[in-house]
């Protein structure tokens, strides 16, 4: 098994709290996830906590987005760590990590996937998983600093 990590950020004009909150409540992803818009019948399940440390998201949807479940594992201010699983269209155990840190009057976002993939699905990962991700990061990044700074 190989070892991956993809990291993307940006900078987002609002405070590190006002941030959080929108990463902390996976209520909250609907409006700036950039997986959300690719289905319009996503159906999703919330259980667990309301918010933070134990709350609990699954999804199931079209071939785009697949099926899969995250919970919050680790919130503080600084930092919120996911556990995230993907069952359909292949399945993969990850750890998705919000890193928040203030910058200047703002909130420098860190977003990082990492997790182990076998020798298939690593060569997939350079030839087309990473670009996609970091695709996919970048416009929930630039949607999350749109809502945040709204």
């Amino acid at each position: 098994m190989a070892s991956f990590s993809q990291t993307r950020d940006t900078v987002i004009d609002a405070p590190p709290a006002t941030v959080h909150a929108l990463l902390d409540d996976f209520h909250a992803w609907q409006d700036w996830s950039p997986w959300e818009e690719m289905d319009p019948d996503l159906e999703r399940t919330y259980s667990g906590a309301e918010k933070g440390v134990g709350a609990q998201y699954a999804w199931s949807g079209n071939k785009k987005v697949g099926t899969g479940r995250m919970e919050i594992t680790s919130s503080t201010a600084e930092r919120i760590d996911i556990d995230l699983e993907f069952i359909e269209p292949f399945k993969a155990r990850n750890q998705a990590i919000f890193e928040l840190t203030p910058h200047g009057k703002g909130t420098r976002v860190e977003w990082t996937m990492a997790g182990e993939r076998n020798l298939l699905m690593s060569a997939m990962g350079k030839l087309y998983f990473d670009k996609a991700i970091a695709k996919d990061f970048d416009r929930g990044l630039a949607k999350l600093r749109a809502l945040a700074e709204a």
